[in-house]
């Protein structure tokens, strides 16, 4: 056991207890995102470390962002986590969503596909899978949520347009935004990538959500299918 004093006060830390010691000596951003979630969780229980049990979580809402459409049910299909911790981060996902969401002034507004590639390169650009991503917008193509919906092997991801406009609706988006990055760092469309952007702008069309483009990440750089004419 390690005692720290913070403010006047000496706080006593167990070795499970690490991730909030380093929060109070080094604030909320020098946490990994399992660390963040232990904090959250509070607790393991007698067969599973805490960090596992947030690892476990992570795993199953395929990352962090993955997190923003995880139902409470999901949550409660981790080995470890009951209604109690599944409702926990249930609440904070929903804290967050609302933040960002309010006021409605600061949404990250996307004007162009420049605007979209900025905004997800960091991110992106050193992938290892292929992310299939989708920017939800409202009315005035303010950002109104992510998604990464499908992540592929080295080379490939698999998308397919129930998924993609199935949390689109869920949303009440008006535009939804793709983005797909190649792990290679050459961000020049496939064959396969102009197909599927043909097709996602057609069931867009049908279901009377624009599909404003489908970008390309590369290493730095991105390709716009919208400018090279593959959606209409």
């Amino acid at each position: 056991m390690q005692t720290i004093v913070h403010n006047q006060s000496r706080v006593r830390f167990t070795q499970a207890d690490a991730p909030r010691e380093r929060l109070l000596e080094q604030g909320p951003a020098a946490l990994r995102n399992d660390e963040l979630l232990a904090i959250v969780l509070q607790s393991g229980n007698r067969n599973v470390p805490v960090l596992e049990l947030a690892n476990r979580v992570l795993r199953q809402a395929n990352g962090l962002l993955g997190l923003l459409d995880v139902t409470v049910e999901e949550l409660m299909a981790v080995q470890g986590i009951g209604v109690a911790k599944a409702l926990q981060i249930a609440a904070c996902v929903e804290i967050g969503r609302r933040i960002v969401r309010s006021p409605g002034e600061n949404k990250h507004q996307i004007r162009c596909a420049e605007d979209a590639a900025e905004y997800v390169m960091d991110r992106m650009r050193h992938l290892k899978k292929e992310h299939f991503f989708i920017l939800h917008l409202d009315t005035k193509h303010r950002l109104i949520g992510e998604e990464i919906v499908s992540v592929g092997s080295l080379d490939a991801s698999i998308v397919h347009p129930r998924e993609i406009f199935k949390s689109a609706v869920k949303k009440s988006a008006s535009a939804i935004l793709c983005l797909h990055n190649h792990p290679s760092g050459d961000p020049t469309p496939s064959p396969e990538d102009k197909a599927v952007t043909a097709r996602l702008c057609e069931v867009g069309r049908i279901l009377g959500i624009d599909v404003l483009d489908h970008i390309v990440v590369g290493d730095g750089r991105y390709v716009s299918l919208r400018a090279e004419g593959h959606c209409k």
